[in-house]
């Protein structure tokens, strides 16, 4: 299958890297990372054992790439602005679109733009860094959860997990994405949002008695704004302990993405992480109390 990865960081490094070495050919849309890709390839350092792809195909506009089979967007949201230049040139009559971004918005967006039809959302477990360009870390996990944001693309969404699951990647369709979107949330809001805050990677809140039931309450805030957005199927209480139990297994020193970016001074992903969830909750009249604190925290300079 013909892939293009937008968003080049570590999640869009590593699953191109598995794609691409599953027998795909993958085209990537880098900055960072152009010429020491383009020179020396992609260097994947994973616990599941690292390996090296000599010729990557690397590219610095969209339009180089040209029209694919599959775009994986791998953005930051705060850089959704950019979807017309960054993923226009890349859609053809067949092209499906699979965002792999976190938070609430993004399938809506991209389904304005191209068309509800192609649009897939996909929901990454994933424990990565980049390293320096040209090197992506594996820490842990890897899991997608992914499905159709047309309900009559459900076939397209199991092929898109066979894809996956084909390249190495654990992947499971499902019939409801905005629960697997919701379930993302109740493990990046509480740990996201309190590593950016406090600046302590998850194993050290964790350490904690009392940040841990901190965790908990965060986690139930969005489990009950999440089930009252009208889901086909409830999330369960069980499942805070279920995301604790999954984040005790990571590396302690282990960094989110959001606490990364604030220390090194770039845009914070709140809008879709934080701001999207309040409102969704406020609408159905759902109080966040200590996700709204965590969110006026976060966004003061």
């Amino acid at each position: 299958m013909r892939i293009a990865v937008v968003g080049a960081g570590a999640l869009g490094l590593f699953y191109g890297a598995l794609l691409q070495r599953g027998g795909n050919d993958v085209k990537f849309l880098l900055r960072r990372d152009y010429d020491a890709i383009v020179q020396g390839g992609l260097q994947v350092h994973s616990l599941d054992g690292d390996f090296h792809l000599p010729m990557v195909a690397g590219f610095r506009q969209a339009e180089e790439i040209g029209i694919v089979d599959l775009v994986v967007i791998g953005l930051k949201s705060w850089a959704n602005d950019h979807y017309p230049e960054l993923v226009g040139p890349l859609v053809g009559p067949a092209t499906m679109i699979l965002t792999l971004q976190n938070g609430l918005g993004n399938e809506q967006l991209l389904a304005e733009l191209f068309g509800a039809h192609r649009v897939y959302g996909g929901v990454a477990y994933l424990c990565a860094n980049r390293g320096e360009p040209g090197t992506v870390h594996h820490l842990g996990a890897g899991r997608i959860v992914l499905g159709a944001l047309h309900p009559r693309n459900g076939v397209h969404a199991t092929e898109l997990a066979g894809l996956f699951t084909a390249a190495g990647v654990p992947c499971q369709a499902v019939d409801d994405i905005m629960k697997a979107r919701w379930e993302k949330l109740v493990w990046n809001i509480p740990f996201n949002g309190l590593c950016a805050h406090l600046q302590r990677p998850v194993g050290e809140l964790l350490a904690s008695r009392k940040m841990t039931q901190l965790i908990r309450e965060i986690m139930g805030e969005v489990i009950t704004a999440a089930n009252a957005q009208g889901l086909r199927e409830p999330i369960l209480p069980d499942y805070a302990q279920e995301m604790i139990t999954f984040t005790l297994a990571m590396t302690g020193s282990y960094r989110p993405s959001m606490q990364l970016d604030r220390m090194e001074g770039r845009p914070l992903e709140l809008e879709a992480l934080l701001a999207k969830p309040l409102e969704a909750g406020r609408k159905q009249g759902v109080a966040m109390p200590l996700t709204a604190a965590l969110y006026a925290f976060l966004e003061l300079p």
